[in-house]
This record gives structure tokens, sequence and C-alpha cells, in this order.
């Protein structure tokens, strides 16, 4: 017998990308091992609380054992957060929005696990960042996500440019995001600092009642309007 059958599994759950009623985009599956388990790493306790009770009303939240996982987490804590596993118990890892573990800090956690001989196991769930590059008619073989932008504008322009570069010469979806409230700043960078036949989709509120996902030209973005202030977005290039 392996060593990871004598413990228990790190499960990767997903949640929902905003406001909505978790069965409408996530499997049965999630909703039967969230009511079998009661050990979570989390991201933020309050909204995973909430997103139980949503999930699993009849749960117990008294019985629930949070630990927390974030920017703040010291790195010397998280081999003590997998001792549920250790002990033949099952845990769960939730993030905020969408996957764990994509541009996330589920991931330190699935290293762990595997290091120490612990079965990960993702679940299925909505990542804004493939259904943005599902839905943009772009590359699907070829793409990278480089996460957030430069703030400083000269450092933003000359990033751009080299996405727009490394797209063109790699025939390669360059896939991006930006913090909610600087994203009609962004739109307006995006469309002063790439050439007009660029392609850009960009993708917001996914799997939401307004979800707007449009793909065009940076010439035919010049003449559209939007407004993607809060809502949070993922874009993506194409240079031909």
């Amino acid at each position: 017998m392996s060593t990871s059958n004598l413990f228990g599994r790190l499960y990767l759950i997903p949640t929902t990308l905003g406001n909505n009623d978790p069965m409408e985009v996530l499997p049965i599956s999630v909703k039967h091992l969230i009511d079998s388990t009661d050990y979570f790493i989390v991201e933020n306790e309050k909204t995973v609380r909430k997103f139980i009770k949503k999930i699993s009303p009849e749960k117990s939240q008294q019985n629930l054992k949070l630990e927390t996982l974030n920017k703040h987490t010291a790195p010397e804590a998280l081999l003590s957060y997998l001792k549920p596993c250790f002990e033949g118990f099952d845990l769960g890892v939730i993030s905020e929005a969408g996957c764990p573990g994509v541009a996330d800090p589920g991931a330190e956690m699935a290293s762990l696990a595997h290091q120490k001989g612990i079965q990960v196991v993702p679940m299925v769930g909505p990542s804004s960042i493939l259904m943005a590059l599902m839905a943009s008619g772009m590359n699907g073989q070829s793409f990278a996500f480089n996460g957030y932008l430069p703030i400083d504008k000269a450092e933003k322009k000359k990033a751009l440019k080299q996405l727009e570069k490394r797209s063109s010469d790699l025939n390669q979806s360059q896939i991006f995001m930006e913090t909610p409230y600087r994203n009609d700043k962004l739109l307006k960078d995006l469309i002063s600092i790439l050439q007009p036949q660029t392609r850009l989709t960009v993708a917001a509120d996914i799997t939401l009642a307004d979800e707007f996902i449009k793909t065009k030209t940076i010439q035919q973005w010049k003449s559209s309007t939007v407004d993607l202030h809060k809502r949070p977005t993922i874009f993506v290039l194409h240079s031909n």
C-alpha cells in the first residue's frame, strides 16, 4: 500500500466568479464534497462561510475547521495546514473566486501536498482565465497568462509592446488582468498603445447575468464604449 493511501486527499474546490447561485455553475460533486468535509484552507473565512452556507445550508458552521491562506500567511505555517490529511481526513482548498491554484496561492498547498505524498484532486469549476480564452476566438493551442501588468505608465507600455511582439512571433494568445477599479484606464491604454489590427478580447463578469465578452481589433475598440469599472475582467490579445 502506498503512503498516500493512508492519507486524506487535498481537494481543490472551485467557487463561483460572483454572487450567483453556486449550483448554476458548479457540478453536484462539489456540493457532495462540501457536505462531507469539515477541514478547509481558505483565502477569506467570511466569504467561504457564506459560500458553504449557500451550497450546503444544512451543514453545521460550528464544525468547520478553517485555516487561512493568503499573501500574509507565513510559509512555515503551510505544513501544519496539511495535518488533517496526515490524520486521514480529506481537506479542501477554497479561493475567493474560480479555481484554486490558478493565479492563486492555493498552488502552494498543492505543491507541498505532492512533496508529502498526498493525493491532489482538482474539481471542475469556472476559471475566468480559461473561459475568457475559450470565448475569445484566439489561439487556444498556444497561450500565456501574464497576471497583472505594471502600474507605471512607461513600464506598462513596454510590457504591452513585449506581449504584442511575443504574440506575433509565437502566434501565441496573451492573457492578463487588472485590479477592477483600474480596468477602464487599462482599456484606454491598450487602445492607445497597441497596433490597430491587434485583436483584443475584453471578458467581464464571466458566468454572471451581465456577462460581457467581445473580441475586436484595436481599431474597432476605438469606436466602442464599455464600462468596466469594478467589474472582474480578463483581457486577451493576439497580434497577427
